[in-house]
């Protein structure tokens, strides 16, 4: 169980004080909504690390995550773009996942296993040329091989075409199922909420309320 009770922040002695506290069970998707400024952005950079909480706590199954530095807490994000290394091919931004010292002959069955479950096989020595979904299925691969317990996604099918919008999003529907994700999604897209959400959570004045 991911879960944050009282994580509170704020900008400024002017400014919206945000206070967030929720439940987000393994295997499913918590989505997050709310009007633009309302705080989703403050929320998943304090999930992230990217801000430090001035009271609260966040844990997962029972551990602490505030004391830990982005880099070393288990989540991955994935944005609406700018996932992907332009300059490098699909598999090698996959490879980017890999855990640092790994066997070059392991990482590489590692790198080709997982473009096959994604169904990038032909897609692995292209790069800049990629689709947008092309692009989120290469990102969604990567998260897959860094096998982090929390996924936050930041509107993450905005760019897409509606037929990919909705191929990526039961997509990781799927995935977030299989590998027992904590998954967060942030959007709001009524559409994406209801194809995937088990849970919804509603930001206003800076609180999280059921929806």
């Amino acid at each position: 169980m991911l879960r944050a009770e009282h994580l509170a922040f704020a900008y400024g002695a002017e400014t919206q004080t945000y206070d967030f506290s929720f439940e987000a069970e393994a295997g499913t998707v918590t989505a997050v909504s709310g009007a633009s400024g309302s705080g989703k952005s403050t929320l998943l950079d304090l999930l992230a690390g990217f801000l430090a909480p001035e009271s609260g706590t966040l844990t997962l199954d029972g551990a602490d995550l505030v004391p830990l530095s982005p880099e070393t807490r288990p989540l991955s994000l994935l944005l609406q773009s700018d996932n992907l290394f332009d300059h490098l091919t699909a598999r090698e931004n996959v490879a980017l996942g890999l855990p640092k010292g790994m066997d070059r002959t392991e990482g590489h069955s590692r790198v080709e296993a997982v473009l096959a479950r994604m169904g990038l096989e032909g897609l692995a020595d292209q790069a800049a040329t990629l689709s947008g979904g092309q692009k989120q299925r290469v990102a969604l691969a990567r998260t897959l091989l860094r096998d982090r317990a929390v996924l936050l996604l930041d509107e993450p099918f905005s760019a897409l075409d509606d037929e990919t919008r909705k191929t990526i999003r039961a997509l990781v529907g799927e995935l977030t199922a299989s590998e027992g994700w904590h998954t967060i999604l942030v959007s709001h897209h009524e559409d994406d909420i209801v194809a995937l959400a088990t849970r919804h959570y509603r930001l206003e004045k800076g609180r999280l309320t059921p929806a």
